[in-house]
């Protein structure tokens, strides 16, 4: 029976982003584990999928010191499980993955790349990440970038041999549930109590904002075009995520202004993102640096209409006018105005949301991509054993 490893640096990131591929894995007769930092959704992710977890201490900083240990670690846990393939997610995780895996003699090691943090770093820090990047790819035998632009951005940077390089399907690194991103199979308790949570006014223009509230996400410039822009006094800015201060903090006005203003509400990440995108006029996404994001995936499978910052990922889901807007990243004042013309242009919007909900369901299914990455993993166990 074939053994494989999967790894994220926190426990958060196998629960939401890889939902179902060890199941699956395990499902079609595989030995497999899961690997990341310690965390509170551990219990819940090995009874989901049906599948045990080591816990290797990472941290998502620059910790030298921590990452020689956790690079140790791995060697140790590699000798003894001996597995055919270890397949890594996120940063830290490739990066000190694929370079225990390699020491350890692991002849299949994967990293799937989902966002490049180097791309939104500047100075010396910047120099620094572009380096683990290119440690993470030169440790591993093949990269899967989750995303077209992805891929070309690492191959035009000449980070990685084009030779290592394979994309899954249209890309995403595990596409979309359309069963429980499907407003036809919502809860109606859980819609009341989103409801009950936004207190909308009986003709609210809701806008939506999915994810951690830090910098690189362009929330600043999200609070900033909707303060300013002529619609705030009959829209509610929703912004479904937690505040992380440790990394990439929001300056201390803004966060003022969430917490403060009557019509910014702010709520704590919670699993039934559906319900709130169920309530929302529209989500904006005005993320700084992305690799393939889930969150358009999820609100073109509830046929929400999108607003994008024009980046690699975003670009790879959104079409200019066709399946949604983007605005150039970080311009409040382009912003504003595409918040404006969705509350005023809500026909329009809706049409671009209907032709990006038949491309998701064309390219974009979950059961889709997990077959295909199946595919990948018993691709590669034949290629070994043909190298015999």
């Amino acid at each position: 029976m074939p053994k494989l490893i999967r790894i994220t640096t926190v426990p958060l990131s196998l629960q939401l982003l890889l939902q179902g591929q060890m199941a699956y894995a395990k499902k079609k007769g595989w030995e497999v584990l899961m690997v990341s930092a310690d965390g509170k959704e551990i219990p819940k992710i090995e009874k989901a999928e049906g599948v045990s977890h080591q816990v290797i201490p990472f941290t998502r900083k620059i910790t030298p010191i921590q990452d020689a240990a956790c690079i140790w670690k791995l060697y140790k846990l590699f000798k003894k499980e001996q597995p055919d393939i270890v397949h890594t997610h996120t940063p830290k995780a490739g990066l000190l993955g694929m370079i225990a895996a390699n020491l350890a003699g692991v002849k299949i090691r994967i990293h799937t790349l989902a966002g490049m943090p180097a791309m939104a770093a500047k100075g010396t820090k910047k120099g620094v990440l572009e380096n683990a990047e290119k440690w993470t790819y030169a440790n591993a035998t093949e990269i899967w970038p989750n995303s077209e632009g992805l891929r070309n951005f690492i191959l035009e940077q000449g980070f990685c041999p084009a030779e290592k390089v394979r994309m899954i399907g249209k890309g995403s690194s595990n596409g979309v549930d359309l069963e429980k991103f499907n407003r036809n199979a919502l809860k109606e308790n859980h819609l009341v109590a989103a409801t009950m949570r936004i207190m909308p006014g009986e003709d609210d223009f809701i806008i939506l904002a999915v994810g951690r509230l830090v910098k690189d996400k362009g929330i600043e410039e999200l609070v900033q075009a909707f303060l300013g822009s002529k619609i705030a006094n009959r829209s509610k800015l929703v912004l479904l995520g937690s505040f992380e201060q440790d990394l990439n903090p929001l300056n201390s006005e803004i966060i003022q202004q969430i917490n403060d203003h009557p019509r910014i509400v702010q709520i704590d990440w919670t699993d039934h993102v559906a319900h709130y995108m169920a309530l929302a006029d529209v989500l904006v996404h005005p993320s700084h640096r992305e690799g393939f994001p889930n969150v358009l995936l999820e609100a073109g499978a509830m046929q929400l209409p999108i607003i994008c910052s024009d980046i690699i990922g975003n670009r790879d889901i959104i079409t200019q006018q066709k399946t949604g807007l983007i605005f150039p990243v970080g311009n409040v004042e382009i912003l504003k105005e595409a918040l404006e013309f969705a509350f005023v242009k809500r026909d329009k919007m809706a049409q671009m949301a209907d032709r990006l909900l038949e491309e998701i369901h064309e390219n974009y299914r979950r059961e889709k991509i997990q077959v295909e990455i199946f595919s990948n993993y018993l691709r590669l166990l034949d290629e070994a054993k043909k190298s015999e």
